[in-house]
């Protein structure tokens, strides 16, 4: 009899337990996220993992299951791409708008090949796609790279995610709205000669253009990373600042379309400002780094 009852009520109260288990989904899976970064579990990295590979068949498990996990994330990462390029097919006709304002829009190109106009509607869809993606691209690899870090690099590496996307975001726009301006009535009045201009080789250019120098400004947060767990030290970079510059320059003179040297300083300027931020950040990186290192230490 006893059963019976039981049987009935939860039978009775099953609506009512479903609907307050909706209720409390978010705040569980709130809960299970904030106890996952604070956690102080750490496995192997893939450091140490490489490191034990020849003398140790646990480490060579290990180090296979990091390439599993790695083949799963870059799958996701390749459907998600798949998602936002088909997302972005609705309004790659406005971007294409938008990127044919400096040269007085889409009236100005000349198309001579009948599959010019798609290939460059795929090929700014692509461009844009990748812009949306980007986010969730740095959130598979935090993902990836979280079991082994501290609670403090979790957190870190956790708030670089939108970061990552405002730097690359923000390269984009200097490109568009800095550089672009100053370089194409360079390029399209050279030697007095006036340019007559292909749909395929402008957006081309500017989408190949916008694309590197947008992830070029994601290096103060690439150096962070490395420094934080302890690839790169800060006084090395400190040090090599001469030959980073020279580095700069060879890179500003393979990005800039044009040879002359006002447009390569466009390039550079802001590149050796982003390495004297990577430098400032690497310092705080690897103090962190040490002082989690003299904690464990004397726990």
């Amino acid at each position: 009899m006893r059963k019976f009852f039981w049987g009935a009520w939860r039978i009775l109260t099953a609506p009512f337990r479903f609907i307050f288990a909706i209720l409390m989904f978010p705040f569980r899976a709130i809960k299970r996220f904030v106890n996952y970064l604070n956690a102080e579990t750490r496995e192997n990295d893939i450091a140490d993992t490489v490191s034990g590979l020849i003398a140790d068949t646990r480490a060579r498990q290990e180090f296979w299951d990091h390439i599993e996990a790695l083949r799963t994330h870059l799958l996701r990462m390749v459907l998600a791409l798949v998602l936002t390029v088909s997302i972005s097919f609705l309004f790659t006709q406005n971007i294409i708008n938008f990127l044919a304002q400096p040269v007085g829009g889409l009236d100005k190109l000349k198309a001579i090949e009948v599959t010019e106009s798609i290939s460059v509607f795929m090929k700014v869809a692509l461009f844009s796609g990748i812009a949306l993606a980007i986010p969730y691209i740095a959130l598979e690899l935090w993902i990836f790279a979280a079991p082994g870090l501290t609670p403090r690099e979790r957190k870190m590496g956790l708030a670089g995610i939108p970061l990552a996307t405002f730097l690359f975001l923000g390269g984009v726009a200097f490109t568009f709205f800095v550089m672009l301006p100053a370089a194409l009535p360079f390029l399209n009045n050279f030697l007095g000669i006036k340019t007559e201009l292909r749909p395929q080789s402008y957006f081309s250019f500017v989408t190949g253009i916008m694309f590197w120098i947008g992830i070029s400004f994601e290096f103060p947060l690439v150096i962070y990373v490395l420094s934080a767990i302890g690839i790169i030290k800060p006084q090395a970079l400190a040090q090599q600042w001469r030959l980073a510059i020279v580095v700069i320059a060879i890179a500003a003179a393979a990005v800039t379309p044009t040879i002359d040297p006002v447009n390569q300083g466009l390039v550079m300027a802001p590149m050796i400002l982003l390495y004297f931020v990577s430098i400032g950040l690497s310092y705080i990186a690897y103090a962190g780094r040490k002082r989690n290192g003299a904690d464990a230490e004397t726990s």
